[in-house]
């Protein structure tokens, strides 16, 4: 079993004022460093347990590809160290050891025998190899021929050939179609279900709270902040939303759940709920039953331009279906400060059984990037029933009429 140890690891660059300034340091050490140290990445520590999965998350230049190569050994660090158990194998750029002039085959062979397998196991493999990166003729032809999508098949299908014990994969995946996108994480999900432990690095929401079991978010070359991947991944968003504004905040809710609020405040949720077709307010719904979505938003400023979004997310925290008054055209024009507003949104819950969460957004356009007045997760928390349908599975209720033809 694969475990990965990170303790107080850090990573410094030198920086020169000038370029004599490395050649007095050489020449003339008796004058001192003639450098200052430009840190990466400071007192970075966490543990990954044997078979668990988690999610490395963080905005470019946060840290994320320099944490990777030195937990891989590509790099070594300025202070603290790394400690891993156990086979691994790393993704991280995209077809690293690739020699451009060989074949794809030679670069199996010799990228094969980089991750600790003998030539005899790699010639067993190579079937396997071909099959999962469908390349076609192309594995015999040179690699500098290859698009940027054939190279990361090629090097996916070499790195898991043989499941490791540890498997590191970095955003080398987002350059695949959806279709070999869709294979590699079923490969990894099946890695996890017989004991891989995983790092995996994305911005991609869904791969995040789909595979991982816990997600670390990386801020300015420091740890800031790890916990469930729906919880991290709310707050990464509002941390992107309000980059400029010190304005993110976090609610531990009745349940234990840690709700993330952003925006500038000028405009709040004050009540949210969901009413049954008598008007009642629920919190167990039937599957199909008509439904409506009450918000109550308060104005605490002058506002140009409203516009109040909505999105369901199931407990993972994938979206279900999400959409505003912007992208209905129904958007509210000059709400004056004090205004409070009432919005209702009818819809029949087609949606499976099972616990669902509602985020709202008030903002200016379709986007909560340009004017966040209140992002909220975790407004409302509800759960789905099947009490009156037939069985069926899945998340959504999409009940078909049937016709059969039998001549």
């Amino acid at each position: 079993m694969g475990t990965i140890h990170v303790s107080n690891l850090g990573k410094a660059y030198k920086q020169y004022p000038t370029r004599w300034s490395r050649l007095t340091e050489w020449v003339l050490p008796f004058r001192g460093p003639q450098h200052r140290l430009k840190w990466v990445l400071q007192e970075i520590n966490f543990k990954i347990a044997p078979g668990e999965a988690v999610g490395l998350i963080g905005m470019n230049g946060a840290g994320k590809s320099t944490l990777l190569k030195l937990i891989t050994g590509t790099a070594q660090p300025t202070t603290g160290g790394v400690s891993i158990t156990g086979r691994v194998a790393a993704l991280l750029e995209l077809g690293m050891g690739f020699h451009p002039d060989f074949s794809g085959r030679q670069n199996v062979l010799m990228a094969g025998q980089l991750l600790g397998l003998s030539v005899e196991e790699i010639t067993q493999l190579m079937p396997q190899i071909e099959a999962f990166a469908d390349i076609g003729d192309y594995i015999d032809q040179p690699v500098r021929v290859y698009s940027s999508g054939m190279q990361m098949r090629l090097a996916f299908s070499v790195a898991t050939a043989r499941r490791p014990d540890v498997l590191i994969v970095d955003e080398a995946l987002s350059v695949g179609d959806a279709y070999f996108q869709h294979k590699s994480f079923d490969r990894i999900r099946q890695f996890r279900k017989e004991g891989t432990t995983l790092l995996l690095v994305s911005h991609d929401k869904q791969a995040i709270q789909s595979v991982c079991d816990r997600a670390i978010l990386l801020d300015g070359g420091r740890l800031a902040k790890e916990g469930r991947p729906e919880e991290i991944m709310d707050y990464y968003n509002a941390m992107i939303a309000e980059r400029e504004n010190d304005t993110v905040r976090l609610n531990e809710t009745t349940n234990g759940k840690v709700q993330t609020i952003s925006g500038t405040g000028e405009a709040t949720v004050t009540d949210i709920a969901l009413l049954d077709d008598t008007g009642a307010r629920v919190e167990v719904v039937d599957v199909g039953s008509p439904i409506t979505l009450k918000v109550t938003v308060k104005a605490r400023a002058a506002i140009p331009r409203m516009v109040l979004g909505y999105m369901i997310k199931d407990r993972l925290g994938q979206p279900m279906y999400g959409t505003n008054t912007h992208l209905k055209e129904l958007p509210l024009e000059d709400v004056t400060a004090g205004q409070e507003v009432v919005y209702r949104f009818h819809f029949p819950m087609n949606l499976g059984p099972g616990t669902y969460s509602i985020a709202t957004a008030i903002v200016s356009t379709e986007t909560h990037l340009v004017n966040n007045y209140e992002w909220r997760d975790l407004a409302l928390v509800f759960t789905v029933m099947n009490m009156r349908r037939p069985h069926f599975e899945g998340s959504a209720w999409l009940d078909p009429s049937i016709e059969i033809d039998r001549p």
